[in-house]
């Protein structure tokens, strides 16, 4: 059986902290505001894969009020999502993303973003796709005051469950 989840984060940039997007530190003079790394690219992708499996989303599993993930590395939070994601019976099959944000531009980092998610979830990395548009200077994202995106998936029941 064939699933699909939908997944959406958008975080706030400020000064003071490192700019994180699929487990790729980018150079900016801001990064994204967020009780862990803020990693609005995994969070996606991670609600995504929750969402095809039934399963909440990552503010269920690992909330902001919950002093262990303060600052956490969202790389171990979709690690722990793939286990929530095998232990229901699936694999996953694709991604798709889609990051949203004026500046800086990702395209250098696009081939890194994968190789990290592709690696964690096991897949081949031509079953996960990044990239990235402006917002045309429109709402938060086009002011520059944030990044925002959406991540889709399908997941797989594996034979035999």
């Amino acid at each position: 059986m064939l699933k699909i989840g939908l997944g959406y984060d958008s975080h706030t940039l400020v000064a003071g902290r490192k700019l994180i997007l699929g487990g790729v530190e980018i150079p900016s003079d801001r990064g994204l505001a967020g009780h862990s790394d803020a990693d609005a690219l995994l969070h996606a992708v991670s609600d995504a894969i929750l969402g095809a499996v039934g399963a909440g989303d990552i503010g269920v599993h690992f909330p902001d009020t919950d002093p262990a993930y303060s600052g956490i590395s969202s790389m171990v939070l979709l690690e722990r999502v793939k286990k929530i994601m095998e232990n229901k019976g699936y694999c996953l099959n694709n991604i798709d993303a889609t990051v949203i944000l004026e500046k800086p531009k990702l395209v250098d980092y696009f081939a890194p973003m994968v190789a990290n998610i592709s690696r964690l979830l096991a897949v081949d990395a031509s079953s996960v796709n990044v990239k990235a548009k402006t917002n045309e200077g429109m709402g938060f994202a086009g002011r520059g005051e944030g990044i925002a995106v959406i991540a889709v998936v399908t997941v797989i029941k594996k034979t035999g469950r």
